[in-house]
């Protein structure tokens, strides 16, 4: 699975670097990189000493670009369909991945590249990078739940704003949506982007895991179910040697 052309993998101490590798067609997603993109976040959450993803595109003009048009254009519905099943089945896995995963963008972020940064629970950007959804200027709309997640995050009437129109926005736009979570310069883009992974991946892997599940489940309760999802995850803590020794070490600290 490591020796993928379209999808590279690299570790990096406790964290695991998955590059689109595609940088002459912008790093745009088709069926081979979807296939071994999937294989590759399998790696990822399957090694024990992974504890944080990241997932970047290969150059410095996009991250990705959207999904590959040459082969979408002469799709009947029903093949569009599995297109769009197979493209779900990895923002499902980038979502319910059990580590907790980056998106590192740098250059454009657009129609399936942006959905699959918003599966992801962080992101990180350069300033020269743009977002959008331009599915509508082909004539089509967004079909791996770009329709859902950018509502969620930046709100519906602003959503619908750039389906609608296709346009492009800023990092800094990005920013003050809430789409993204730090602008970093390009120089220092990904060590930046590493600092941040090892910030977390410092962290207990077990409470990570449960945190991501808290957050991302509740979004699709009420808040008195998702309370209770929340105290349950809370409680499993105490089942961990994680717990037992963070407060052991935090106890004797202060004394």
């Amino acid at each position: 699975m490591k020796d993928s052309k379209v999808v590279l993998y690299e570790k990096r101490g406790s964290i695991a670097i998955l590059t689109i590798n595609r940088p002459e067609a912008l790093n745009a997603l088709n069926t081979e990189v979807n296939i071994c993109l999937q294989n590759m976040l399998n790696l990822a959450e399957n090694e024990e000493d992974i504890r944080v993803v990241i997932i970047k595109g290969s150059g410095d003009k996009a991250f990705i670009a959207g999904a590959d048009i040459k082969e979408m254009m002469s799709m009947s519905p029903m093949e569009a369909r599995e297109f769009a099943f197979v493209a779900k089945r990895i923002v499902d896995k980038i979502w319910n991945l059990k580590k907790p995963v980056i998106a590192a963008i740098n250059g454009f972020c657009l129609g399936g590249g942006l959905e699959y940064a918003m599966a992801c629970d962080l992101r990180t950007s350069t300033e020269k990078s743009k977002f959008g959804q331009p599915e509508i200027t082909l004539g089509i709309m967004p079909g791996s739940a770009g329709t859902q997640r950018l509502p969620r995050i930046i709100g519906i009437a602003k959503a619908k704003e750039l389906c609608f129109c296709g346009e492009m926005i800023g990092a800094q736009e990005a920013l003050n949506l809430g789409l993204i979570n730090h602008i970093y310069p390009v120089e220092t883009f990904m060590e930046d982007t590493i600092a941040l992974a090892k910030k977390i991946a410092s962290k207990s892997p077990h409470a990570l895991a449960l945190i991501k599940s808290a957050n991302n489940k509740g979004l699709d309760m009420d808040m008195e179910s998702a309370s209770l999802y929340e105290i349950n995850c809370f409680a499993l803590c105490f089942s961990t040697e994680e717990q037992k020794q963070y407060m052991s070490a935090f106890t004797k600290k202060g004394k």
